[in-house]
C-alpha cells in the first residue's frame, strides 16, 4: 500500500542485510556489522562484527576502519592491539571520516598509543573540525585559548568555540560565554556572555546551572540579578547540587538579596546538611535551637551541631560545648563540654577559649585551676574578646602571685605559638 511504513524488525533486518552482504553489497555489510556489535535483532557477536567491518574496509568504506579502530583499542572481538587501532583509525581518517579524525587527534595529543606528536594532533583535529565535528571545534578552542600546542590566538578559539557552540557543546558555549565577559578574540559584550552562559545552563547540567547562578550573583560578568541567581541555584539544587543548596538556604536565612524565608532556608540547609556539608549542618544546628522555620528543638540542634563539630567546623564545636555545658539537648557533661571548648579554641574561637577560663576558673572540671584561667582569659583576650575576658583575667590575676602570672603569661604565648594564632 502506497506510503505505508514498514514495522520496525530487527531480526529481518538481519536477514536482508545477510542476503545481500554474502552478495558483496558494501552498505549491507556496513550495517550487518554494526547490528552484529550492537546486538540488534542477532546475538551480539564482536567476531562476525570484525568480519563484516573488514570485508567494507577493503571496499574502501570510511566508517568501517573506524569501527575497527574502536575494536582494536578496546580488545573488542580481537586482540587488543595498539598500532592496528592506529591503523584503522589513519585509513579511516584519510578517507575523510570526521570521527576517526578526531580521535587521531585524540591519539596523537595523548602519545600513549602512538609517540606524542602535537603537530599532527593540531592537523586531524582542524581536519575534523572543517567537517563541523562539534568536539574537534570545541578541542581546537582550547587549543588555541592555551596556546600550549601552537601560538595562542584568541580570534580563532572564538571561531571555533562559536562553531561547536552553535551545535550544542555546552563547554563551547560556556568557553565561549567567558571570552565575550573579558573581551578575549572578541568585543567584550556581557549580553552575549549572558546568552551562552543561559544556552548551557538550559542544557539542564546542575553544575552548570550553578555556575550561572553564581555569575548572576557576583555580576562580574553580567548584570547583577539575584532573582536569576535564585532561579538558577534552584535549578541546580533540585538536581542535588550541594552548593546550589547551601547558598539557597544562606541567602534564604540572611534575607539581604531575596525575602527572608527560613522554613526555605532550613528546607535547603536540611538537604545539604544530609550530604554532610559542615556549615550547613552548623546553620541547622542554630535554626533547631533558636527555632526559626522549624520548632525549637534542643535534640536536633545538639544532633547537627554534633555531625559539624565531627568535621572540625570551629562554632559547632563552640555551641555544642556550651550546650553540654547548660545540659541543653543532652545530658549535662562539663568532661565533653571541655573537651568540645578546646576543639574549637585550637581554632582560634576567642569565645570557646574565654569559656575554657571560666570553666578552670569555677573548678567544673576538676579543682579549680586559676593558673589555667587566667592563661584562656589571656588568650581570649589576644583574640579579640577584649572586655569580658580582660575583666576576669584581671580578676583572677588579684589571686595569683607575680610569679604565677609571668607563668600564666608564657603558658599563653607558648600556646598561641604553638597553635599558630600569632596576629
Amino acid at each position: 500500500m502506497e506510503g505505508q511504513v514498514v514495522k520496525q524488525d530487527y531480526k529481518q533486518a538481519v536477514k536482508w542485510f545477510t542476503k545481500s552482504a554474502e552478495q558483496g553489497n558494501a552498505d549491507a555489510q556496513y550495517n550487518l556489522g554494526v547490528m552484529c556489535s550492537k546486538g540488534e535483532g542477532v546475538t551480539q557477536d564482536y567476531k562476525q562484527a570484525e568480519k563484516w567491518f573488514t570485508k567494507v574496509a577493503e571496499q574502501g568504506n570510511a566508517k568501517a576502519p573506524y569501527n575497527l579502530g574502536v575494536m582494536y583499542e578496546n580488545g573488542k572481538g580481537v586482540k587488543q592491539d595498539d598500532k592496528q587501532a592506529v591503523k584503522w583509525f589513519t585509513k579511516s581518517a584519510e578517507q575523510g571520516y570526521d570521527k576517526a579524525q578526531y580521535n587521531l587527534g585524540l591519539i596523537y595529543l595523548e602519545g600513549e598509543l602512538i609517540t606524542q606528536d602535537d603537530k599532527q594532533a593540531v592537523k586531524w583535529f582542524t581536519k575534523s573540525a572543517e567537517q563541523e565535528y562539534a568536539n574537534a571545534q570545541y578541542t581546537l578552542g582550547v587549543i588555541y585559548l592555551e596556546g600550549k600546542l601552537i601560538t595562542q590566538d584568541y580570534k580563532q578559539a572564538v571561531k571555533w568555540f562559536t562553531k561547536s557552540a552553535e551545535q550544542g557543546n555546552a563547554d563551547a558555549q560556556y568557553n565561549l560565554g567567558v571570552m565575550c565577559s573579558k573581551g578575549e578574540g572578541v568585543t567584550q559584550d556581557y549580553k552575549q556572555a549572558e546568552k551562552w552562559f543561559t544556552k548551557v545552563a538550559e542544557q539542564g547540567n546542575a553544575e552548570d546551572q550553578y555556575n550561572l547562578g553564581v555569575v548572576y550573583l557576583e555580576g562580574q560578568v553580567v548584570k547583577q540579578d539575584y532573582k536569576q541567581a535564585v532561579k538558577w541555584f534552584t535549578k541546580s539544587a533540585e538536581q542535588g547540587n550541594a552548593k546550589a543548596q547551601y547558598n539557597l538556604g544562606v541567602m534564604y536565612l540572611e534575607g539581604e538579596l531575596i525575602t527572608q524565608d527560613y522554613k526555605q532556608a532550613v528546607k535547603w540547609f536540611t538537604k545539604v546538611a544530609e550530604q554532610g556539608n559542615a556549615n550547613a549542618q552548623y546553620n541547622l544546628g542554630v535554626m533547631c535551637s533558636k527555632g526559626e522555620g522549624v520548632i525549637q528543638d534542643y535534640n536536633q540542634a545538639a544532633k547537627w551541631f554534633t555531625k559539624s563539630a565531627k568535621q572540625g567546623n570551629a562554632n559547632a564545636q563552640l555551641n555544642l560545648g556550651e550546650m553540654y555545658s547548660s545540659g541543653k539537648g543532652v545530658t549535662k557533661d562539663y568532661r565533653k563540654a571541655e573537651t568540645w571548648f578546646t576543639k574549637s579554641a585550637e581554632q582560634g574561637d576567642s569565645k570557646a577559649q574565654y569559656n575554657l577560663g571560666v570553666m578552670y576558673a569555677n573548678g567544673n572540671v576538676g579543682n579549680q585551676d586559676n593558673n589555667k584561667a587566667y592563661m584562656y582569659f589571656n588568650i581570649s583576650a589576644y583574640n579579640g574578646n577584649f572586655e569580658k575576658a580582660i575583666a576576669n583575667r584581671e580578676k583572677i590575676g588579684r589571686l595569683l602571685s607575680i610569679e604565677k602570672i609571668n607563668n600564666a603569661q608564657k603558658l599563653s604565648r607558648d600556646w598561641i605559638e604553638s597553635h599558630n594564632q600569632n596576629v
